[in-house]
């Protein structure tokens, strides 16, 4: 990821619009001139029937200076699966006897595969797109977005213990005898290798999302108290994770809801009110006269 390219996430109870608020970011931004790449993480992506046209994980152009793609979260599932695989085989040679890639199958429904393969995505994007000012991402479901902000942090903690594991099993062979066989020397060193360079990755993005200057993380809520209180829960858990709201987007307001409330439960450095619009925000021309009648001057980006 380049010094200069901004992420903001959106995430939000579902409902709340997190689609419909990164599609008038996006557009607001490359109003203003900005290279911006719209990433939609949602498995319900909203963001092709926003714009009224058909996104894949190919970029899309929707106007000047502005891109979109879709995240296929089966392809990346399989991309990871595929990827551990070969590693497997090519650092623990001696498990093949076990027919592991008998079990690939299954293993992809085990829990947690979702937020690695959303982590490689973003990965993959970050590196690819590193010429862009933004990249805005429209998050999926409230509890698969909050794995995801919270994978690099717990990844951490367990390759800090497996590499403990692995330095003493070493020192319990050393024990044991001082010969270096070839092939066995060499496997210990791209496990260790191998872990160093896994915690290397996690560090990067744990360090990207809590730089307040590289990342915002926008919370869109309703002016209703179901929103409010799920918005309360996700503010409470990104916090476990060192992570904090740079917006709060009000969608769907109305003038009489006070934003008093929210000056009051909220911690956050930006606010952004979109107020229920007559019309459908849909195709690129509503989404724009919608713009021009909206006041961006307490949006923090």
């Amino acid at each position: 990821m380049s010094a200069n390219t901004k992420n903001i996430f959106f995430l939000g109870k579902g409902g709340v619009g997190k689609s419909t608020s990164s599609a008038l970011t996006a557009l607001y931004l490359s109003n203003l001139g900005k290279d911006v790449l719209l990433v939609s993480m949602d498995p319900a992506h909203n963001q092709s029937d926003i714009f009224e046209i058909q996104l894949s994980e190919k970029p899309v152009k929707l106007k000047d200076n502005l891109i979109a793609k879709e995240i296929d979260i089966n392809f990346w599932i399989k991309k990871y699966l595929n990827d551990v695989e070969s590693q497997i085989k090519h650092s623990y040679s001696y498990l093949t006897a076990l027919n592991l890639e008998n079990y690939f199958g299954i293993i992809k429904y085990s829990p947690g595969i979702e937020e690695y393969a959303l982590i490689s995505a973003y990965n993959e994007i970050t590196e690819s797109f590193q010429e862009k000012d933004y990249i805005i991402f429209d998050m999926p479901p409230t509890a698969l977005t909050l794995k995801f902000f919270g994978l690099p942090k717990l990844s951490l903690l367990w390759l800090d213990k497996l590499l403990d594991l692995r330095n003493e099993i070493i020192k319990k062979r050393e024990i044991i005898t001082k010969v270096k066989f070839g092939t066995k020397e060499i496997e210990r060193d791209k496990i260790i290798n191998k872990l160093n360079k896994q915690i290397s990755s996690y560090e990067k993005i744990k360090k990207e999302f809590e730089d307040k200057d590289k990342t915002k993380i926008n919370l869109v809520l309703n002016p209703d108290k179901l929103s409010f209180s799920e918005s309360g829960l996700i503010v409470k858990k990104l916090r476990e994770f060192d992570l904090y709201i740079g917006n709060i987007i009000v969608n769907k307001y109305f003038p009489e809801f006070s934003v008093d409330q929210i000056e009051k439960n909220f911690n956050h450095t930006g606010m952004q009110l979109f107020p229920i619009s007559e019309k459908p925000l849909l195709g690129i021309n509503e989404l724009q006269k919608y713009i021009g009648s909206v006041s961006f001057e307490n949006y923090s980006i």
